[in-house]
């Protein structure tokens, strides 16, 4: 019976023979899928980092660092960044950059997250990615022109179509925002860098001046009214640098400072200490105001609500809130301290999550809870609130075991509005940023098999909103279907894909006018590129030599202006060659 069903695969085959040994195909299903039932697919053996706990991994120091930066940015050609007529309100924050839609970490300095635009209706269409060399730790911030700026190992420019302006292609990976000033300079620095650096960066991506501060720069920058630039690093010392990168001030001894300071409408600069304690100083010499210690840790930036009221999450799970003179208002428990800053909304409510995204009255009490979801996480990630209340949230699902992330949005009534499901497979500890025409910006953590058995740490920048879009979706073979030399015979149990012999690989894009070319991976390897329609491989030769064999099958879009799209699936192969 064995040699005859092999025997069939073996020989060349008419459409009668086809049709008589059906009988025999149904017992080669049934003893392809007993045999594969109980075998994982062969993605379970790429290595990668997930046994380290979630702060080993946001700290986890690369190996291939590098201080040579480039003099000139890759400079690539300017697109049109398309900006929609959309509703806009007046509400009385200290921007940063006066006309930029989100020139700082949570989009002002006073870290509010709150966007002055109204974004369209759920749900949202995630419209395009943007790929970088490496996991994108920090927050995308946006200027008057509709640019975007963030860091995946390099530093990047992208307009809103998602095509790639410049990029800085030395390390500079950013773990914090970096910072918009009125003049259109960027601010970031860096960490993990042989020589870490706050970097300031024209419009055109050349350097204008860089700032050494001897060790990593988790904080975001922010920006005074006269110009100042503030920050911390993890010698322990705030900074205060002149617009022309010279030194204004420094204050020591405040113990790895992770947050970006906070401004308050009279200037005063408060930050956190990773030891427990919130700090206020001085803006003209940088003396401490006073120190306001917590039971526990701190990374989370301060929030100030319009009222001069400090908000700041501490690892001994609460909240807390200041008066501007340093003691305390109240602290409510929030079930877990955050390594994000509270957002405040419009009507002041105070939003603040880890498994939970919780809102606090002004006057400390818990106005609604709302659960992220089973093993899902914000810790990183702050709210953004758009104009109109409505709340969106970066989470990393199963984020020590690498499983993926979404963005999530609440309704100011802490009923859920939208999810998007998983869009990476490591986590997002990005925070949302809002764009002028209600464009939604975040970035993720992902591993992509690059050969059988390895990945590479890869991040993309998702936009999600109006616009055109740019994605990429596989035709054939279909999830839980088998194929039997190219045709597709019947449904399988449990949603695997069987093909038997070969098939073809087809695949579909948007935007065909922007589309440089489809390619066809098995396992990460390139098979096949496509520049036209139809998109299509066959896929018809042995891998591994083997008589079953387990393969991830990919077709990934590359767009002309740099933007990527894949889709995965994973199949269960046996070629029965033909002779």
């Amino acid at each position: 019976m064995f040699f005859y069903i092999f025997r069939c695969g073996g020989i060349v085959l008419n459409k009668k023979k086809i049709r008589t040994n059906v009988f025999a195909v149904g017992i080669l299903f049934l003893l392809c899928f007993s045999l594969i039932f109980p075998v994982t697919n062969s993605s379970d053996a790429i290595s990668d980092d997930t046994n380290r706990s979630k702060d080993e991994r946001f700290l986890y120091d690369r190996e291939h660092n590098s201080e040579n930066i480039p003099d000139e940015p890759t400079v690539f050609p300017f697109a049109s960044s398309g900006i929609k007529d959309l509703i806009q309100t007046q509400i009385g924050i200290n921007y940063g950059s006066r006309d930029s839609p989100w020139p700082v970490a949570s989009h002002d300095v006073q870290h509010t997250g709150r966007s002055p635009y109204i974004i369209a209706g759920a749900p949202l269409v995630e419209k395009w990615r943007f790929p970088t060399d490496g996991w994108i730790f920090g927050a995308p911030v946006i200027d008057r022109n509709g640019t975007i700026y963030f860091s995946g190992y390099h530093f990047y420019a992208i307009d809103s179509n998602g095509t790639l302006i410049w990029k800085q292609s030395g390390y500079i990976d950013v773990h914090g925002a970096p910072a918009i000033d009125e003049n259109g300079i960027i601010y970031a620095g860096t960490a993990y860098a042989t020589t870490n650096r706050l970097y300031a960066f024209y419009p055109n991506g050349s350097v204008k001046w860089s700032y050494v501060t001897g060790n990593h720069i988790f904080s975001s920058p922010v920006i005074g009214d006269d110009g100042t630039i503030y920050f911390g690093d993890n010698n322990g010392n705030l900074n205060a640098l002149y617009p022309n990168g010279t030194l204004k001030w420094i204050t020591a001894n405040i113990y790895s400072v992770y947050s970006s300071p906070a401004i308050a409408d009279d200037g005063a600069i408060y930050c956190t200490s990773w030891y427990g304690s919130v700090f206020a100083l001085y803006p003209n010499n940088g003396t401490v105001k006073w120190q306001f210690p917590t039971g526990g840790r701190m990374k989370a930036n301060p929030s100030i609500a319009d009222d001069g009221t400090i908000y700041v999450s501490s690892w001994d799970d609460y909240l807390y809130a200041l008066y501007p003179n340093g003691t305390m208002k109240w602290k409510v428990n929030t079930k877990y301290g955050t390594s994000s800053n509270p957002s405040i909304g419009p009507d002041g409510t105070i939003y603040v999550g880890h498994t939970d995204l919780y809102a606090i009255n002004t006057n400390g009490t818990v106005k609604w809870i709302f659960p992220l979801g089973n093993l899902r996480d914000c810790d990183f990630s702050a709210p953004a609130i758009s104009a109109d209340g409505i709340i969106y949230i970066g989470a990393c699902i199963d984020y020590d075991h690498g499983v993926g992330g979404e963005l999530i949005v609440v309704n100011p009534d802490g009923t859920e509005r939208w999810r998007s499901g998983s869009i990476c497979n490591e986590g997002i500890v990005s925070s949302p940023a809002i764009a002028e025409d209600g464009t939604v910006y975040v970035g993720s953590l992902n591993d992509e098999e690059v050969h059988s058995g390895a990945v590479t740490s890869k991040g993309f920048l998702h936009a999600f909103g109006p616009g055109e879009l740019k994605k990429a979706t596989m035709k054939q073979p279909i999830a839980g279907k088998v194929y039997f030399f190219g045709k597709e015979v019947l449904p399988t149990i449990f949603g695997k894909t069987f093909i038997i012999g070969n098939v073809t690989v087809r695949a579909n894009a948007t935007s065909l006018d922007q589309l440089d070319h489809i390619g066809f991976f098995v396992d990460g390897n390139i098979q096949y590129n496509s520049t036209e329609p139809p998109f299509e491989w066959n896929m018809n030769k042995n891998y591994f030599k083997g008589l079953i064999e387990y393969h991830r099958i990919r077709v990934t879009a590359f767009y002309k202006g740099g933007c990527e799209w894949s889709e995965e699936r994973p199949v269960t192969y046996i070629h029965l060659r033909r002779t």
